[in-house]
């Protein structure tokens, strides 16, 4: 595995200190990872992506999550955490280490993330490298959450669904109001005074993501729930962004695209992607003349050993000896 040979906590003000690392070549072409979830923090894998020979590999976990401080334990320590200031974050990281220019690869939410500093800095973008590209348009979050994906996972559907009907006494998270409904639910679960309450939310929002990862049953999906302080804070934080919208208008970061011109772009897809279907990779690729688009069969979403990870360190390659 590569090694960090710097790390730190960066003060990006609301009382928020930012966990990033460094890792490759000090000299290389300069990069940086931005995780998904939101809420899932970088780990070693993501160091991987790159050869360390040839780039300087910067990681982060983003606001409330991983190392940085302090955790989402509440409503009240994510009251300053929220697409915006993610992105002044990377801006004040980029300007802390020295960075002119910099790569910006993510997966699934860190694609969303990556396109919003993106078209808020273009000129300090030299590239991007996307997978299981998310827009969080309604109707993706409607596919994933209010009941489409649930013509592939029946079962998995009903037992996430079962929450919110318990909750609401309505007939299932698929009643009026789609995903918008479903978040709004898991939010006022999460905030209930009964800890078994929140457990039982945690829980069935972390089944319903294991379901959906692949088309193709992943023994390991689960995995990265085991640990249950890891767990909450991740819902708490997908919840909180994906009842909000993530502070986007409904297609922005499609309508906006246009400010990406000039900067090449690599966008990958797993065809099995059941959480963000091939069709929004499309929809980007359609609209951004500089991008290309990959499309990897046998694929679902972001695995660290998956083909995705094998075409993300193919597009750093290529786009390493572009120079």
């Amino acid at each position: 595995m590569i090694e960090p040979y710097a790390h730190g906590l960066l003060d990006v003000g609301d009382g928020h200190r930012v966990y990033w690392e460094e890792c490759g070549n000090p000299a290389g072409q300069p990069a940086v990872v931005l995780h998904g979830g939101p809420g899932a923090g970088c780990g070693p894998g993501h160091r991987t992506l790159f050869d360390p020979d040839r780039y300087r590999i910067i990681l982060l976990d983003q606001r409330g999550c991983g190392r940085s401080t302090p955790r989402a334990g509440s409503d009240a320590g994510l009251a300053a955490n929220h697409t915006w200031a993610l992105v002044d974050d990377l801006e004040r990281l980029r300007a802390d280490r020295g960075i002119e220019r910099w790569l910006v690869l993510g997966g699934s939410w860190g694609s969303t993330l990556g396109l919003a500093y993106a078209q808020a800095h273009p000129s300090r973008v030299t590239a991007l490298v996307l997978a299981s590209i998310a827009l969080l348009r309604r109707d993706e979050d409607d596919w994933l959450y209010g009941g489409g994906a649930a013509r592939f996972f029946p079962e998995a559907w009903a037992a996430f669904s079962a929450v919110v009907s318990d909750a609401d006494g309505a007939d299932g998270a698929d009643a009026a109001g789609g995903a918008a409904a479903v978040f709004e639910a898991y939010h006022r679960l999460l905030q209930d005074p009964d800890p078994a309450v929140r457990d039982r939310a945690v829980a069935a929002w972390c089944a319903w993501e294991t379901a959906t990862v692949s088309l193709h049953p992943d023994p390991h999906a689960a995995d990265a729930f085991a640990d249950p302080d890891f767990a909450a804070t991740f819902v708490r934080i997908v919840v909180h962004y994906f009842r909000h919208g993530g502070w986007l208008e409904d297609g922005q970061l499609l309508r906006d695209s246009g400010r990406l011109a000039g900067i090449p772009g690599v966008l990958i897809a797993g065809r099995g992607d059941v959480q963000t279907p091939v069709r929004t990779a499309w929809d980007l690729a359609q609209a951004w003349p500089d991008a290309r688009l990959v499309v990897v069969e046998d694929a679902g979403h972001v695995s660290a050993d998956s083909g995705l990870a094998t075409e993300l360190r193919r597009a750093t390659d290529a786009l390493a000896e572009r120079g």
